[in-house]
């Protein structure tokens, strides 16, 4: 069985989806996780993990392409300043917010609202490419969706009492940042291969973040086997399951991949509950999980096509 044979098989497809959505949800918990094994305490040292964990995983990136490629990748010089804009976007702006939000949130919240990336892509799509406009199938997916955002943010008694600018407000943001930076993305496919460019973004991203984390007094320190583990797991989870996902993309099409995108909330929320003891079985929570999945699935649905 050849490559492509192995990646369009429906079982494989699935399982590998599976393991990709739940690579990037156990994210939540693990940097949360790695702030207490690291005693990370301040904006700075927040903003320098993040900056290890993503140029570590442009490092492991651009290995696995080059090995895929069998040749060392390298940029088209006229691609460059697309691909350092890009990481400035993808990378730097949008872990800035992520890590300094997820120290002021729960994992399991804030994988939630991570999940509304989904719907601003669409919306900025609509408005930066042309044949991506907002048709009802997806207006209804991102309405169900943001309704979903809305609601984990609602407190038994008042919104105010449950949502902080610094903690929701930055994850937000963070959301914003990755819908947007999809789009610019397909916006350079043409310029450069994929896998290149998020290779050397993340690559310029994460030491412009080590860079900001080491002028804000920043600092990672206490590496034991444990904390280095951690570490070490994060970068790798970003390098193998974006690769995974490639794959995926490349031998399927778009829609059969990426209706599996629902469950990262809800790997996301679990993984919070098993690893941070959160408890996620409020009534916000559980209805927010499920508004944000259904939205997703709506809007990466593929048409359905009938006989004549």
């Amino acid at each position: 069985m050849n490559i492509k044979a192995i990646f369009q098989n429906p079982k494989i497809v699935i399982i590998l989806a599976l393991f990709c959505c739940a690579l990037w949800g156990s994210a939540f918990p693990c940097v949360k996780v790695g702030y207490q094994l690291f005693d990370i305490k301040d904006a700075g040292s927040q903003i320098m993990f993040a900056g290890c964990r993503f140029f570590l995983a442009g490092v492991l990136t651009f290995f696995i392409a080059s090995i895929s490629e069998k040749k060392i990748i390298g940029m088209k010089k006229k691609s460059v300043p697309y691909i350092l804009a890009q990481g400035i976007l993808q990378t730097t702006i949008q872990y800035v917010f992520f890590y300094l939000g997820l120290a002021h949130t729960t994992g399991s919240k804030a994988s939630v609202i991570n999940a509304s990336n989904v719907f601003f892509s669409i919306i900025a799509a609509h408005f930066l490419l042309k044949n991506e406009n907002i048709s009802m199938r997806k207006s209804v997916g991102c309405i169900i969706g943001f309704l979903g955002v809305i609601i984990v943010n609602l407190a038994p008694n008042a919104i105010e009492n449950d949502f902080s600018l610094s903690g929701e407000g930055f994850v937000l943001i963070c959301s914003i940042a990755y819908g947007v930076s999809t789009v610019t993305l397909k916006l350079m496919s043409d310029k450069e291969n994929p896998t290149t460019i998020t290779a050397y973004q993340l690559l310029f991203g994460g030491a412009v973040l080590l860079i900001i984390g080491m002028l804000s007094g920043g600092k990672v320190s206490g590496f034991t086997f444990k904390s280095t583990f951690l570490l070490l797991y994060l970068a790798v989870l970003s390098a193998v399951a974006f690769s995974i996902w490639t794959a995926l993309l490349k031998y399927n099409p778009v829609g059969k991949v990426a209706v599996f995108g629902f469950s990262i909330p809800v790997f996301g929320a679990l993984l919070s509950a098993v690893i941070l003891r959160e408890n996620i079985f409020s009534w916000n929570n559980l209805i927010s999980l499920c508004l944000v999945s259904i939205g997703i699935y709506i809007v990466n649905k593929p048409k359905i096509k009938f006989n004549k």
